[in-house]
């Protein structure tokens, strides 16, 4: 079972009003670079949340990103121990 992550209100306001654009260019009531536009991105992303959308319903248009670590965040704990492993500081 998944773990279940937790969203903020702003969050969860932001994929409804996501939810509700695609819900009306999907009934062809907009088009979807107009969709694109009220959203404020562009016109492939917004074909990217569709596919989304599509994919994994409501739970998709929601950051995928929340709760990890980026992979290009600086570890400070292994830099300073490589530092500190020399017993010599470095002057630039």
């Amino acid at each position: 079972m998944r773990s279940m992550v937790s969203y903020t209100k702003a969050a969860t306001e932001r994929a409804m009003k996501v939810q509700e654009v695609i819900l009306r260019a999907m009934a062809k009531k907009i088009t979807w670079w107009q969709a694109a536009e009220i959203i404020g991105i562009s016109d492939r992303h917004m074909r990217r949340w569709r596919e989304r959308y599509e994919e994994f319903g409501f739970r998709g248009l929601f950051d995928r990103g929340r709760g990890m670590p980026s992979p290009k965040r600086f570890r400070r704990r292994w830099w300073s121990g490589c530092w500190n492993c020399t017993g010599r500081s470095i002057s630039i």
